[in-house]
Protein backbone atom coordinates (compact mmCIF):
# COMPACT_ATOMS: atom_id res chain seq x y z
CA UNK A 1 0.00 0.00 0.00
CA UNK A 2 1.25 3.40 -0.91
CA UNK A 3 1.15 6.29 1.59
CA UNK A 4 -1.28 9.12 1.01
CA UNK A 5 0.31 12.01 -0.80
CA UNK A 6 -1.04 14.95 -2.72
CA UNK A 7 -1.00 12.71 -5.78
CA UNK A 8 -3.15 9.99 -4.06
CA UNK A 9 -6.02 8.62 -6.01
CA UNK A 10 -9.14 6.74 -5.04
CA UNK A 11 -7.41 3.35 -5.13
CA UNK A 12 -4.82 4.20 -2.49
CA UNK A 13 -7.49 5.91 -0.37
CA UNK A 14 -9.74 2.81 -0.47
CA UNK A 15 -6.76 0.59 0.37
CA UNK A 16 -5.97 2.74 3.41
CA UNK A 17 -9.59 2.57 4.59
CA UNK A 18 -9.53 -1.21 4.25
CA UNK A 19 -6.46 -1.52 6.47
CA UNK A 20 -7.91 0.80 9.14
CA UNK A 21 -11.31 -0.89 9.22
CA UNK A 22 -11.82 -2.47 12.66
CA UNK A 23 -14.70 -4.67 11.52
CA UNK A 24 -12.41 -7.07 9.71
CA UNK A 25 -10.07 -7.64 12.68
CA UNK A 26 -10.86 -10.65 14.92
CA UNK A 27 -12.42 -9.84 18.28
CA UNK A 28 -11.23 -12.49 20.77
CA UNK A 29 -13.20 -10.95 23.67
CA UNK A 30 -16.55 -11.90 22.13
CA UNK A 31 -17.66 -15.51 22.47
CA UNK A 32 -19.29 -16.59 19.20
CA UNK A 33 -21.46 -19.14 21.07
CA UNK A 34 -22.97 -16.54 23.45
CA UNK A 35 -26.72 -16.07 23.27
CA UNK A 36 -29.12 -13.85 25.17
CA UNK A 37 -30.40 -15.75 28.23
CA UNK A 38 -34.02 -16.84 27.93
CA UNK A 39 -34.72 -16.89 31.70
CA UNK A 40 -36.62 -13.96 33.06
CA UNK A 41 -37.43 -13.04 36.62
CA UNK A 42 -40.93 -13.50 37.96
CA UNK A 43 -42.82 -10.67 39.55
CA UNK A 44 -44.76 -10.95 42.81
CA UNK A 45 -48.09 -11.47 41.07
CA UNK A 46 -46.75 -14.48 39.18
CA UNK A 47 -45.22 -16.00 42.32
CA UNK A 48 -48.45 -15.60 44.30
CA UNK A 49 -50.60 -17.01 41.52
CA UNK A 50 -48.32 -20.06 41.21
CA UNK A 51 -48.48 -20.61 44.98
CA UNK A 52 -52.26 -20.29 44.90
CA UNK A 53 -52.46 -22.77 42.02
CA UNK A 54 -50.25 -25.22 43.90
CA UNK A 55 -52.40 -24.89 47.01
CA UNK A 56 -55.57 -25.38 44.99
CA UNK A 57 -54.14 -28.47 43.28
CA UNK A 58 -53.22 -29.85 46.72
CA UNK A 59 -56.80 -29.30 47.90
CA UNK A 60 -58.12 -30.94 44.74
CA UNK A 61 -55.92 -34.00 45.22
CA UNK A 62 -57.09 -34.25 48.83
CA UNK A 63 -60.69 -34.13 47.76
CA UNK A 64 -60.10 -36.70 45.03
CA UNK A 65 -58.01 -39.08 47.14
CA UNK A 66 -59.33 -42.35 48.53
CA UNK A 67 -59.68 -40.84 51.99
CA UNK A 68 -62.36 -38.46 50.83
CA UNK A 69 -64.35 -40.85 48.69
CA UNK A 70 -67.79 -41.95 49.88
CA UNK A 71 -67.69 -44.92 52.22
CA UNK A 72 -70.32 -47.58 52.50
CA UNK A 73 -71.12 -48.64 56.04
CA UNK A 74 -72.29 -52.09 57.13
CA UNK A 75 -75.96 -51.07 57.00
CA UNK A 76 -75.66 -49.87 53.38
CA UNK A 77 -75.60 -46.10 54.01
CA UNK A 78 -73.01 -44.10 52.10
CA UNK A 79 -71.18 -41.31 53.88
CA UNK A 80 -68.86 -38.82 52.30
CA UNK A 81 -65.85 -37.43 54.13
CA UNK A 82 -65.35 -34.70 51.52
CA UNK A 83 -65.29 -31.37 53.29
CA UNK A 84 -66.90 -28.46 51.40
CA UNK A 85 -66.13 -26.08 54.27
CA UNK A 86 -63.16 -23.92 53.24
CA UNK A 87 -62.21 -23.09 56.82
CA UNK A 88 -61.90 -26.77 57.65
CA UNK A 89 -59.94 -27.33 54.42
CA UNK A 90 -57.47 -24.64 55.45
CA UNK A 91 -57.04 -26.31 58.83
CA UNK A 92 -56.44 -29.63 57.08
CA UNK A 93 -53.87 -27.94 54.86
CA UNK A 94 -52.13 -26.48 57.91
CA UNK A 95 -52.06 -29.95 59.47
CA UNK A 96 -50.50 -31.35 56.30
CA UNK A 97 -47.82 -28.66 56.36
CA UNK A 98 -47.02 -29.47 60.00
CA UNK A 99 -46.73 -33.17 59.20
CA UNK A 100 -44.56 -32.51 56.15
CA UNK A 101 -42.19 -30.29 58.13
CA UNK A 102 -41.94 -32.87 60.90
CA UNK A 103 -41.07 -35.55 58.34
CA UNK A 104 -38.46 -33.33 56.71
CA UNK A 105 -36.74 -32.88 60.07
CA UNK A 106 -36.38 -36.64 60.37
CA UNK A 107 -39.06 -37.02 63.04
CA UNK A 108 -41.51 -39.06 60.99
CA UNK A 109 -42.41 -41.13 64.05
CA UNK A 110 -42.96 -38.00 66.15
CA UNK A 111 -45.13 -36.20 63.59
CA UNK A 112 -48.48 -36.80 65.36
CA UNK A 113 -47.06 -35.89 68.78
CA UNK A 114 -45.46 -32.70 67.46
CA UNK A 115 -48.90 -31.57 66.38
CA UNK A 116 -50.31 -32.00 69.86
CA UNK A 117 -47.32 -30.35 71.54
CA UNK A 118 -47.77 -27.20 69.44
CA UNK A 119 -44.42 -27.18 67.70
CA UNK A 120 -44.92 -24.90 64.73
CA UNK A 121 -43.59 -25.38 61.22
CA UNK A 122 -41.03 -23.29 59.50
CA UNK A 123 -42.71 -20.45 57.66
CA UNK A 124 -43.82 -21.47 54.18
CA UNK A 125 -46.08 -20.02 51.52
CA UNK A 126 -48.91 -22.24 52.65
CA UNK A 127 -48.60 -21.41 56.36
CA UNK A 128 -48.68 -17.67 56.75
CA UNK A 129 -49.48 -17.74 60.45
CA UNK A 130 -46.12 -17.15 62.10
CA UNK A 131 -45.21 -16.43 65.70
CA UNK A 132 -44.27 -12.85 66.61
CA UNK A 133 -40.63 -11.97 66.22
CA UNK A 134 -38.37 -12.24 69.25
CA UNK A 135 -35.94 -9.69 67.89
CA UNK A 136 -36.16 -6.17 69.32
CA UNK A 137 -37.93 -3.57 67.22
CA UNK A 138 -35.56 -1.52 65.07
CA UNK A 139 -35.35 2.18 65.86
CA UNK A 140 -35.02 4.78 63.12
CA UNK A 141 -34.12 8.46 63.18
CA UNK A 142 -37.24 10.62 63.22
CA UNK A 143 -35.58 13.28 61.05
CA UNK A 144 -33.53 11.34 58.47
CA UNK A 145 -34.95 7.82 58.57
CA UNK A 146 -31.52 6.28 59.14
CA UNK A 147 -30.98 3.71 61.92
CA UNK A 148 -31.15 5.65 65.19
CA UNK A 149 -28.31 5.25 67.66
CA UNK A 150 -29.46 7.84 70.19
CA UNK A 151 -32.60 9.23 71.82
CA UNK A 152 -33.09 12.77 73.12
CA UNK A 153 -34.31 12.45 76.73
CA UNK A 154 -36.08 15.80 76.70
CA UNK A 155 -38.13 15.51 73.52
CA UNK A 156 -38.14 11.72 73.05
CA UNK A 157 -37.00 12.02 69.43
CA UNK A 158 -34.62 9.40 68.09
CA UNK A 159 -31.68 10.69 66.06
CA UNK A 160 -28.79 9.37 64.00
CA UNK A 161 -25.74 11.53 64.86
CA UNK A 162 -24.58 14.87 66.32
CA UNK A 163 -25.57 16.86 63.22
CA UNK A 164 -29.15 15.64 63.49
CA UNK A 165 -29.07 16.29 67.25
CA UNK A 166 -28.40 19.97 66.51
CA UNK A 167 -31.55 19.99 64.35
CA UNK A 168 -33.51 18.24 67.12
CA UNK A 169 -32.43 20.88 69.65
CA UNK A 170 -33.57 23.68 67.33
CA UNK A 171 -37.10 22.25 66.90
CA UNK A 172 -40.08 23.77 68.65
CA UNK A 173 -42.58 21.87 70.77
CA UNK A 174 -45.16 21.69 67.97
CA UNK A 175 -42.64 20.32 65.48
CA UNK A 176 -41.44 17.73 68.00
CA UNK A 177 -45.04 16.59 68.51
CA UNK A 178 -45.52 16.30 64.74
CA UNK A 179 -42.42 14.09 64.42
CA UNK A 180 -43.60 11.95 67.33
CA UNK A 181 -47.08 11.71 65.78
CA UNK A 182 -45.56 10.48 62.51
CA UNK A 183 -43.88 7.67 64.47
CA UNK A 184 -47.01 7.08 66.55
CA UNK A 185 -45.28 7.93 69.83
CA UNK A 186 -47.04 11.19 70.63
CA UNK A 187 -49.08 11.72 73.76
CA UNK A 188 -52.65 12.88 73.30
CA UNK A 189 -54.18 14.68 76.26
CA UNK A 190 -57.97 14.56 76.57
Amino acid sequence: MAPITTASNDETHAALLDTLDLYQHPKPFRNPAWKIPQRRNKNLKQILSEAQRAQQSLLNTQQNSGVNTPHTSADGNTTSSANPNLEKANQDLGRLVLEKNAKQKGNAALAPTSLTMGLGPSVTYTSIAAAPSLKPKRKYCDITGLPAKYKDPKSGLQYYNAEVYAVVKSLGTGQVQEYLAARGANTVLK
